[in-house]
């Protein structure tokens, strides 16, 4: 099986019939942080899995977790030679708000020009059903597949898959593959073909600094008493150096080297300098010099202040010396970073710079593993094959700055590393009040994964 003739002419030929199905899966409105929308995250289940069970996969289930399901189905034909390859995604969405600055209804989902404005159209329904249409042309056209298929479609990913662990754990054997398709990445341009190769990972904490133990009147107590305020900013503070480098000891010591090839992979990236600073609103850019702003981003680790509170904040004035101050702070990670390495940093440091004259109290709040794909890898080189086909370029490569749970519980339970991808475009308002998916790309992206599965 390798020629993928008869399957692309037949997502050429069904693309209306592709969209109006994607029409009827965003305009479930499964807001998975809702409790209101439980019954539509399990109406959302039941698409995806009659979906499943329509193009012949077999054990098609929807297996319940403490939280919202997971869908689960399986196409082992070709045989316990050929490759297995875990196809994931995600059926959940974030919620809509603030409503009045839609155009149209969130969950009516309506083309204008090239586009299809709904909640999840992008993030990430458009790229399940992508998938989805992928498998069904080879299935109706030739009965089979070039390749085992395992399906894990969650509905957790917005709230952060927070059941995702305890049931990849659970049910490490049903889902054992040898590496997992995961589409929720996008691309640089709707002309610029990207695979993801890295996402780096996530120690994310709550500082609390203390000292008197009620708010005090600045005109008596200020000069005398240290002020939490002023503790927390200074420790925040030296954090860093003048360059931008973090300053927490050990911090560096396990950073791996960029290699040549990855270097200049980072310089291919077309976005330059100045679209960042046109992108973000910022005068300038910052960060350590050594390196690009695109290994800054995908390549290097950081810590920064996600928000501060403190004292009084309301309208007008009170000369108020506040009992404490909070600052939340997140740590991305790289490989072979680790979480737990992190907070002991992070402890150290506070411990040889915080004051005697105020207490603190650091709280790990969440953890998220870093995950490096191996581009010389058999899955990699079928995708960029495929993507170059249908773009007629090279793609890109990159590493994407953020964290997505599944791609690390895969690779620390099951083994299986992930190749992200995926068509969404950075304009595409994810998350964003007129979420949109831009309708050639997508059309591209179902013949690409198409012809994928006939590379690999």
């Amino acid at each position: 099986m390798t020629d993928s003739t008869k399957a692309v002419e037949y997502v050429r030929s069904n693309g209306k019939r592709f969209l109006d199905e994607l029409k009827e899966f965003v305009a479930i409105p499964s807001v998975s942080t809702l409790d209101e929308h439980k019954p539509d995250v399990r109406r959302a289940a039941d698409w995806v899995a009659t979906q499943l069970r329509s193009i012949k996969m077999k054990k098609v289930m929807i297996m319940p977790t403490k939280g919202h399901p997971v869908v689960y189905g399986e196409w082992l034909g070709a045989g316990k030679s050929a490759p297995t390859v875990m196809i994931y995604g995600h059926y959940d969405v974030q919620p809509v708000d603030p409503i009045q600055l839609w155009k149209s209804d969130p969950f009516k989902p309506v083309a204008r020009g090239e586009y299809l404005f709904a909640r999840g159209a992008s993030d990430m329904k458009g790229q399940v059903v992508a998938s989805i249409k992928a498998v069904e042309a080879i299935m109706r056209t030739e009965g089979k597949l070039p390749v085992n298929i395992k399906w894990l479609v969650e509905g957790e990913e917005e709230i952060g898959s927070e059941h995702l662990d305890e049931f990849i754990k659970k049910n490490k054997k049903l889902l054992a593959c040898d590496f997992c398709l995961n589409p929720d990445a996008g691309m640089i341009a709707a002309d610029k073909p990207t695979i993801t190769t890295g996402l780096r990972g996530l120690a994310y904490f709550e500082l609390y600094v203390y000292g008197p133990d009620k708010d005090l009147h600045s005109g008596l107590f200020g000069g005398t008493i240290h002020n939490p305020a002023q503790a927390l900013i200074e420790l925040i503070a030296g954090m860093h150096d003048k360059n931008g480098k973090i300053t927490l000891p050990g911090f560096y010591d396990n950073v791996r080297k960029l290699s040549k090839k990855e270097h200049e992979d980072f310089k291919r990236l077309p976005t330059s300098n100045k679209e960042l600073i046109q992108m973000t609103g910022v005068p300038a850019l910052w960060g350590e010099p050594k390196f690009i702003p695109a290994e800054r981003v995908g390549a290097r680790p950081t810590l920064e202040v996600n928000g501060l509170l403190s004292g009084f904040t309301g309208q007008g004035s009170k000369t108020v010396l506040p009992a404490w101050a909070m600052a939340k702070i997140s740590c991305r990670l790289v490989p072979d970073q680790t979480p737990e390495e992190t907070e002991k940093q992070l402890r150290a440091y506070l411990k040889e710079h915080a004051p005697k004259t105020i207490k603190w109290k650091l709280t790990n709040l969440h953890n998220a593993g870093a995950a490096l794909t191996n581009t010389e890898s058999a899955g990699v080189k079928a995708l960029s094959k495929a993507l170059e086909t249908v773009w007629g370029k090279r793609p890109y490569f990159k590493r994407e700055g953020g964290s997505i749970g599944s791609v690390v519980l895969l690779q620390k339970y099951v083994g299986a590393d992930s190749l992200l991808t995926g068509f969404g475009l950075p304009d595409d308002n994810v998350h964003s009040p007129n979420e949109r998916l831009h309708l050639p790309t997508w059309y591209k992206g179902i013949e690409a994964f198409t012809r994928f599965f006939y590379n690999f």
